[in-house]
């Protein structure tokens, strides 16, 4: 695991686990670094057939296509870049290179980008196309604009295929409706630069946090699941106000038909004080080296306040995360997640759908907990050093799971500002070892009480106490990391 910074935060507090089998579905836990790379906005990462992640982003300067290539998410960071295409010296192309994609498509590889013209504001869809094995090194041969039903700004272009149909998904000003930046638009693909048919659009700027500072709708992306269809989408300025929205179709229904797609009414992923995360947004999906986990994609900043127009701020960065699924077959997006390594989720053994979770009161909560409140960071090495870790909160980082101060068996968190003690520092360390009734898990025993274990019992409570030898208690002290 990774060394991460450490934040602080104010209050102490109890916690306890209960029950959150409706929003849990099992998959292995990520591991990544954030943030992944700096100054690169509107990221889209493509994980190919030949083993390797494909990278491209939004540069600072507007001027220029970039790709990098890893076998792992992590290794993109330092990977080396390769500009591939140039600003021209006019026309098309000759103005802002915004949010490229790349896909491989029957056996080519294509990049969606958004163009303009020199002195104009003037944005139109564009399409470069390549033939070689290894897209950083091959040819790219321009295949032009995307001709759309209505010659306005347009841009963000991205494509999935359903039931054997490729379609087309954008972003665009939509003639009828004065006064809106931009909607989304819907399309089958002739080919992979031309539509087929009058578009349709799918979702307007209509909800007020879609219309803060712009009226927008842009930056889509798909992920199917469970029968369904889920885009996401981004909404407002590109200040701390853009956020994600998300649309919802089921894999059968009619997708040029408007009316199959189902608008959620808040946001759902967006701005965070707590994580210092802000302006989230501008999405992609891909999966874990091991293909069994989803990852989100995406960019932000790490302050909230801009001096200018917030395109001029070069500092959105691209940031992932594990992306998780509910019972209901929904995703849950959780929170954008604090600076270091990514959080996870510690499952029980013996409950099924159990998972620790932070909890401010002094009693076991009902109900089910919001996603970051089930998610910690594994801070290594823990706070008492010597091969120990430590479990901090994501929904409230700076605070740390220990052993309550009076010992015994209570649980609580405490702040990081308050554990400035080597005995308060090692009640919240532990020894990471193999689980107690499955090797596959982990149990922590604390690094103050040898033989002792934290403990998930079947109430929902927490405790940390030497586990009776039947397999009940063992397995109460043995985790699955999601």
């Amino acid at each position: 695991m990774h060394l991460w910074r450490h934040l602080t935060s104010a209050l102490a507090a109890v916690w306890c686990a209960t029950s959150v089998t409706a929003q849990s579905t099992s998959t292995p836990a990520v591991s990544y670094t954030n943030t992944l790379i700096q100054q690169r906005a509107d990221p889209h990462i493509f994980k190919h057939a030949d083993g390797f992640y494909y990278y491209t982003a939004t540069v600072p300067a507007f001027d220029r296509i970039v790709l990098r290539r890893a076998q792992s998410i992590q290794s993109l960071t330092d990977a080396p870049e390769t500009t591939i295409w140039r600003r021209k010296s006019s026309g098309v192309g000759s103005g802002q290179v915004w949010a490229p994609e790349i896909h491989f498509i029957d056996g080519k590889w294509y990049i969606y980008v958004a163009l303009g013209v020199s002195n104009q504001w003037k944005i139109r869809a564009f399409v470069l196309e390549s033939s070689g094995p290894n897209p950083l090194t091959a040819p790219w041969t321009e295949k032009g604009l995307i001709k759309t039903n209505w010659d306005t700004f347009s841009l963000d272009a991205s494509t999935f295929v359903v039931n054997g149909t490729r379609y087309l998904v954008w972003a665009q000003q939509d003639p009828s409706r004065n006064g809106e930046n931009s909607s989304l638009f819907l399309a089958p693909l002739q080919n992979p630069w031309t539509i087929r048919g009058t578009a349709v659009a799918i979702s307007h700027p209509d909800l007020a946090w879609e219309r803060i500072g712009y009226k927008v709708n842009e930056g889509p992306a798909v992920i199917q699941r469970n029968g369904k269809i889920f885009l996401t989408y981004s909404a407002a300025a590109t200040d701390s106000n853009y956020c994600m929205g998300l649309l919802t179709a089921d894999g059968g229904a009619n997708l040029m038909n408007p009316s199959s797609w189902k608008k959620s009414s808040t946001p759902i992923f967006q701005s965070n004080a707590a994580t210092n995360q802000w302006g989230p947004g501008h999405n992609s999906f891909t999966v874990s080296e091991d293909g069994r986990s989803d990852v989100l994609v995406f960019h932000d900043r790490g302050y909230k306040d801009i001096n200018g127009d917030p395109l001029n701020d070069p500092n959105r960065r691209t940031r992932v995360q594990k992306l998780y699924w509910k019972a209901d077959g929904t995703p849950d997006f959780g929170i954008p997640v604090p600076d270091g390594n990514t959080p996870v989720r510690l499952r029980s053994a013996a409950n099924a759908g159990q998972f620790v979770r932070y909890y401010t009161g002094t009693n076991a909560p009902g109900g089910t907990p919001a996603l970051a409140d089930t998610q910690f960071r594994i801070v290594s090495p823990g706070l008492a050093g010597n091969g120990t870790i430590s479990l901090e909160s994501t929904s409230n980082p700076g605070q740390y799971l220990r052993r309550g101060a009076t010992g015994g068996t209570q649980v609580q968190f405490d702040a990081s500002k308050n554990l400035n003690t080597a005995a308060s520092k090692a009640a919240a360390s532990f020894f990471r070892q193999p689980g107690l009734t499955d090797g596959a898990g982990v149990s922590l025993e604390a690094s103050d009480a040898s033989g002792q274990y934290l403990r998930l019992e079947g109430s929902g409570s927490l405790a940390v106490s030497t586990p009776e030898a039947d397999a009940g208690q063992r397995g109460q002290a043995t985790f699955y990391l999601e």
